[in-house]
């Protein structure tokens, strides 16, 4: 057992026993206060009849049925490591490099907010997780994050037999790893289809909570599908995720989320949580990526993405009609990577994507999942949007080599601007002296954004200091006097759709007019 897990247990041990004294010592005292007529106060009621319950024992027996398929193929992974950098600072135990809410499923650390400094010599770290048994023939499927750095693994099988795992590839776009046991005849979990989830649909969460407590089974409902990625380590990778409120703990990493069939339709991953623990939101990645990474790891040992090379706005309702569209469906290209696949096939942005090889793209999360799902130099069609008139693009798609060139989504970027000019916002000339303090490439054309008043519309539309306006209305601007002129032109009432560069990348942010 790992050290983490260890303390795992004190803490609980910890936790149990005084909650238990408390129940016997409120009993004890009903019992002592209420003796001469506890005999008086008893009432026997009957069980209810079968009839009476037999859509409760239904269900119940349905998710009997369903965790006794599955549970055989749930793996506990436990992972010895050593610490990457042997002067880096930790806090709580945990590296800081880890993105937000992943260093609890690793096992780092015990909530705590101190800081220490790891010792000079090497020196072994611990952590737990789950994996799901996809071949046979001893190929199980987990987190990148669970098995990241590590020197060696154990997996621990359903019926108590522990092996050593190797890893066989990972993918960290998608934080995805397979790993190998050496062993023969295993259960596994028949692969289901996440595009078929639904919101309100029963699912069940396997894995080993807290590393301590294997083989465990929670049950609850798909809340949503299709979230982005909600941290911003990295906005291009894959988004897509399964949120449910099946509890999921630190140690289910890796798990499955089975449907009511029992079939895989995601991979355990993250909470949200500010406790560290199950707060209601679990999310998981969906056996869309999950089946196509897996494959490709077991057939060539890597991962190779797709990529256009453009950033993305989601349509929505309320910028549908800068775009002359007719429905709220699509991905907006806000910005294209000057060499990519999509500027050689002649992309703009303010095109609108809507399918793929005739399928309907719903917004830019569905498209960043389908072109990362595609085999690099593979001809694609797009079906576009440009300026109300509907055409097809052709294009070879290029492969991501980790270096940003990537279909990336940064959301719908709803927010509030103010007309006449009254932004709640100063900005400036984008000179040469105000583009090298900005860090601004010499490519940006626009007015640079200087100063941002607390609670202003523009404050609510995520503008801050140092973005620059690049287009108002669908219209270049290349000064501060010109971008106060076309926010003045827009008519009372009416939303401005503004092109933001910010960080690096461009998008579109739908604005509405402060009437007040």
């Amino acid at each position: 057992m790992s050290a983490s897990t260890n303390q795992l247990v004190v803490k609980l041990r910890k936790f149990t026993l005084p909650v238990s004294l408390a129940v016997v010592a409120v009993f004890g005292s009903a019992i002592f206060l209420h003796k001469d007529c506890v005999h008086a106060a008893t009432v026997t009621t009957s069980p209810l009849d079968d009839n009476s319950v037999a859509a409760l024992t239904a269900i119940d027996h349905a998710m009997e049925a369903v965790a006794s398929r599955v549970t055989p193929a749930i793996v506990n992974v436990a992972v010895t490591s050593k610490a990457e950098d042997q002067s880096v600072a930790m806090q709580g135990g945990a590296p800081q490099g880890l993105p937000p809410g992943f260093a609890q499923f690793f096992g780092f650390g015990n909530g705590g907010g101190g800081h220490m400094q790891v010792p000079q010599q090497p020196e072994l770290q611990h952590g737990i997780g789950s994996g799901v048994i996809i071949s046979p023939d001893g190929y199980i499927v987990t987190n990148d994050h669970v098995v990241d750095g590590a020197t060696k693994i154990r997996v621990t099988l359903h019926d108590r037999r522990v092996l050593d795992a190797k890893v066989v590839g990972i993918d960290k776009l998608t934080d995805l790893a397979v790993i190998k046991v050496d062993a023969h005849n295993l259960p596994t979990v028949a692969w289901g289809d996440s595009t078929k989830l639904e919101p309100g649909q029963t699912v069940l969460a396997f894995g080993s909570p807290f590393g301590y407590f294997q083989f465990s089974v929670t049950r609850g409902i798909v809340s949503a599908v299709n979230r982005q990625n909600p941290y911003s380590d990295n906005a291009r990778k894959p988004g897509g995720y399964i949120q449910t409120d099946a509890a999921i703990n630190p140690g289910n990493s890796g798990g499955a989320l089975v449907n009511s069939h029992g079939e895989l339709v995601g991979i355990n991953t993250f909470i949200i949580s500010n406790s560290g623990s199950f707060a209601g939101a679990g999310f998981a990645i969906p056996e869309q990526i999950v089946k196509a990474t897996a494959d490709q790891i077991i057939k060539t040992g890597s991962v190779h993405h797709g990529y256009l090379g453009i950033s993305m706005n989601d349509v929505t309702p309320e910028n549908a009609h800068f775009f002359n569209l007719k429905d709220a469906t699509g991905a907006i290209i806000a910005q294209v990577t000057p060499g990519s696949p999509a500027s050689s096939a002649g992309l703009r942005n303010g095109d609108v994507i809507q399918q793929l090889d005739g399928k309907k793209m719903i917004n830019g999360s569905a498209l960043q999942l389908a072109i990362a799902d595609v085999t690099p130099g593979t001809k694609i069609h797009l079906g576009i949007v440009r300026e109300g008139t509907p055409q097809t693009i052709d294009l070879t798609v290029g492969e991501f080599h980790g270096n940003g060139q990537v279909a990336d989504n940064e959301g719908d970027g709803n927010g509030s601007a103010s007309q006449r000019g009254k932004l709640g916002l100063a900005m400036s000339d984008l000179t040469p002296d105000v583009r090298q303090q900005l860090n601004v490439p010499d490519g940006v054309k626009g007015a640079a954004v200087q100063n941002v008043r607390p609670g202003s519309p523009a404050a609510e539309a995520g503008l801050q200091s140092g973005d620059v306006i690049v287009q108002v209305n669908r219209h270049n601007v290349t000064s501060a006097d010109q971008a106060v002129a076309s926010v003045h032109a827009v008519p009372a009432g009416q939303d401005v759709l503004l092109l933001v560069w910010s960080k690096g990348g461009e998008s579109y942010r739908v604005v509405h007019p402060d009437n007040g």
